[in-house]
């Protein structure tokens, strides 16, 4: 009995110092803890104020996806013999030049996508990687502070496709007009005077005019996320038929060191290319009217990527 009862004596002490060790322990890491967001809230302060002295601010980042695949004899598929592949890649870059009395924003967007499929039982087919996506964005505002969050401000931008038909169509926006910025990393502008260059080999469909561009992008970067939202607006003064509108998005995650997990996606209408892929593709004999801009279906046009992801 003696023995049973100090055994009990010495599991009841046990017990008692470890919840005690325990306690102590988690009283220790709170301690920490609260040591550490008060450090982290210094460096915040720090890096807000570093942000906020003239000069030039750098950055990038992107995503890259892909994937391959080989079948044999895999006959509940239509193509049982074949290899297929895609890659993906986007970019998103900046260089900010940000004075006291002016600044100068510079931004560079791409995405890029190819795409094959060789079916091995048939040499007619095409087995190279052919684009699908195909994104080029490049623009630069120069702008004078009226106050600390208006500008006066003058812009140059320009959208083509880098893999297929360059610069047919390509547009380059050239105006002047206001620059907004209400809150850090937002950047409003409006110009209300603006012509827009369409470069294209047909000329009846594509066609240059004057009218408001109005831009608003939001870059920022919050711990391990990276993302980049631009909407890009063309409003044309001549007919609502040569107005075209561009929303891309951004996003980047870093898992370890520079890499992680990226995704990407894009709005866009533009009557002017509906009208020129529908023309593209009709046939005259089949009884159907004819494509114009009056009976032409502007669909949305998208796109998205997700895979790796590289922070520069």
């Amino acid at each position: 009995m003696k023995k049973l009862l100090f055994t009990i004596a010495l599991i009841t002490v046990a017990f008692t110092t470890n919840a005690q060790t325990m306690e102590e322990l988690k009283a220790e890491q709170a301690a920490k803890k609260d040591s550490i967001v008060a450090i982290q809230g210094r460096v915040n302060a720090l890096q807000a104020q570093i942000d906020a002295l003239p000069g030039w601010r750098v950055g990038a980042f992107g995503t890259i996806g892909g994937s391959i695949s080989n079948f044999n004899n895999w006959y509940a598929q239509g193509t049982p013999n074949n290899s297929s592949g895609s890659i993906g890649v986007s970019f998103n870059g900046y260089a900010n030049l940000i004075q006291e009395k002016y600044f100068w924003r510079n931004a560079l967007t791409a995405n890029l996508n190819w795409i094959k499929l060789d079916d091995k039982d048939t040499d007619l087919d095409d087995d190279d990687f052919n684009p699908t996506t195909d994104v080029f964005n490049l623009s630069s505002l120069y702008g004078r502070n009226i106050t600390n969050k208006l500008a006066a401000s003058a812009l140059l931008e320009y959208r083509t496709t880098l893999l297929n038909n360059f610069n047919d169509p390509g547009y380059l926006d050239v105006g002047v007009g206001f620059t907004w910025t209400p809150v850090d990393n937002l950047i409003v502008v409006v110009h209300p005077l603006n012509y827009n260059f369409v470069f294209a080999d047909n000329d009846a469909i594509f066609d240059s005019s004057l009218g408001a561009k109005i831009v608003a992008d939001y870059t920022r970067q919050i711990g391990a996320v990276n993302f980049k939202s631009n909407l890009s607006m063309f409003q044309s003064y001549k007919s609502s038929d040569l107005s075209n509108w561009t929303w891309t998005n951004s996003f980047g995650y870093t898992l370890w060191k520079m890499i992680g997990v990226g995704f990407d996606f894009g709005l866009r209408s533009n009557k002017q290319e509906a009208l020129n892929y529908a023309l593209g593709n009709f046939d005259p004999l089949s009884g159907d009217d004819e494509p114009s801009f009056g009976n032409v279906d502007n669909d949305l046009q998208t796109y998205w990527t997700l895979g790796l992801s590289y922070k520069f």
